[in-house]
């Protein structure tokens, strides 16, 4: 008897394996969605979120209300309330508290609001910046972000109709100083659907494919920089500089890298996200500096997806002096299109989302949800960085060295996309890169591949269906998507 339950103990280890191996993990099991009930007179097409130093979550309204939700943060959010702050702004799509003001980013201007006489409602709206024109085209959104370092608010403003710009400085990057002065700051905006800073406090913005943009896109704000769309360019006739600072203007048929060549203004897309593989409608853009209240991701970036109703996530690096990187699938389920996204200090992401206009896989007109980690790990890829010939893989658990070691197990294609004044790109230039040798780390916490040849200018999709973790586990998503710019030198 006793020789048979040492028989039996001995073979847990290999039964637990298999069970974690067979096992379906999901995306509940690491970050659930909590949804909130929404009132049947509310239309909360949620285009801003922002949490107060009162514990209510601010939620702005494509409709342009502003309502604030009380119990955003309980286990339990089935008894919310939502009290209406203010209404009759033009479109929010940007909120953020500062000094006793709640700063609200509409079409036209950004306003600030506050209750003065604690009676529950805004009773001084002030115009804060109003510096850009609009002329009441549907398509001319504007994104504003929080403050930054310096003091200084972000506000994309997308161009008159998605392609041109009819009215001063559609197209363009500005930021509002703390006196409300407008600085005009970087041009080749297309269709914004978000922006957000980085753990380092970079600003960054989602733009959306359409002329000049063969697919959606995340882009660093540097100042000074050229975005790709010329259709705004015009308004450097009103800068100190004048209408001879205006960049060259892009050859229409060309690629990224060979334009990044040559116009030194330009500012390549940080990451590309592979149209319909990793969504169609970039949007909302949030990062985790919550030092791993909200799991192992911890400064990475998180990007929604209107039409996909998604988060994807996103690693960056900076590679001679630019910054590019790699996007993972992280969270679908959205109830609606994810638009507004927000990580607050206790490890919450809210989620807003609207699908008016767009449409989405999400089939509620609207949405309002939070996630937050299990504390359970995902067996998923960390990091992707790039090397002179291949890539190092960083993972959140060891992986399984003799399957990781094997060149087959990885498997890789390259495309880009064709940089042109026309909608859209298919991908295009097609390549096949081989995995010559892959080198698990002692740790088996990473895995460096070396490739038989790598293609500035190109996304370098990673398949890895095969690839497990030390216990057994599968990817719980195997796909990764590597823009690659700029190429490191070899030490």
């Amino acid at each position: 008897m006793n020789s048979l339950c040492k028989s039996l103990l001995s073979l847990l280890p290999l039964l637990c394996s298999v069970c974690n191996a067979t096992a379906q993990e999901t995306e509940d099991d690491f970050f659930p969605l909590t949804r909130f009930e929404i009132p049947a007179e509310i239309v909360l097409e949620a285009g801003a979120l922002e949490p107060l130093p009162d514990g209510r979550l601010a939620v702005a309204t494509r409709r342009g209300d502003i309502y604030l939700v009380s119990s955003a943060w309980d286990d339990d959010v089935s008894p919310a309330t939502y009290h209406l702050f203010a209404q009759g702004l033009h479109e929010i799509l940007g909120l953020t508290w500062k000094d006793g003001w709640l700063y609200a980013t509409q079409r036209c201007e950004v306003t600030r609001l506050r209750d003065s006489d604690d009676d529950g409602l805004a009773d001084e709206i002030e115009t804060f910046c109003d510096g850009w024109s609009i002329n009441g085209d549907y398509h001319e959104y504007a994104f504003g972000s929080p403050f930054d370092r310096d003091g200084n608010m972000w506000v994309v403003l997308c161009l008159t109709g998605s392609f041109g710009s009819d009215c001063p400085w559609r197209g363009w990057a500005v930021r509002v100083a703390e006196d409300g002065t407008m600085i005009p700051t970087c041009s080749g905006i297309r269709s914004p659907g978000g922006i957000g800073f980085n753990a380092a406090g970079d600003v960054f913005y989602t733009d959306n494919q359409g002329p000049w943009n063969g697919t959606c896109s995340l882009k660093w704000l540097r100042p000074g920089s050229f975005q790709g769309h010329p259709g705004g360019n015009r308004w450097f006739s009103l800068t100190d500089a004048g209408k001879d600072a205006a960049p060259l203007e892009p050859l229409s048929g060309s690629r990224i890298v060979a334009e990044a060549d040559k116009i030194p203004e330009y500012e390549p897309p940080a990451i590309l996200f592979p149209y319909q593989k990793m969504g169609q409608s970039a949007s909302g853009i949030a990062c985790d500096v919550t030092t791993g209240k909200f799991g192992p991701f911890s400064g990475q970036l998180f990007v929604g997806d209107v039409t996909h109703s998604t988060v994807m996530r996103c690693s960056l690096e900076m590679i001679d002096g630019h910054y590019q990187g790699a996007c993972f699938p992280f969270r679908q389920g959205i109830g609606s299109g994810t638009l507004a996204l927000r990580m607050t200090a206790d490890g919450s992401m809210f989620v807003g989302g609207t699908n008016r206009g767009w449409g989405s896989r999400g089939t509620q007109p609207f949405s309002l949800e939070r996630l937050r980690w299990t504390g359970k790990t995902p067996f998923e890829i960390h990091e992707m960085k790039v090397q002179p010939d291949g890539f190092l893989l960083t993972f959140t658990e060891p992986v399984d060295a003799e399957i990781a070691a094997k060149p087959e197990v990885w498997n890789f294609e390259s495309y880009c996309y064709i940089f042109q004044s026309s909608y859209g790109s298919p991908e295009v230039d097609h390549a096949k890169p081989t995995v010559t040798k892959a080198a698990v780390s002692g740790d088996r916490r990473s895995v460096r591949l070396t490739l038989d040849q790598m293609t500035r200018g190109h996304v370098h999709e990673l398949h890895a269906a095969d690839l497990r973790s030390e216990s057994g586990r599968p990817l719980l998503h195997d796909a990764a998507y590597y823009t690659l710019h700029y190429l490191p030198q070899a030490e």
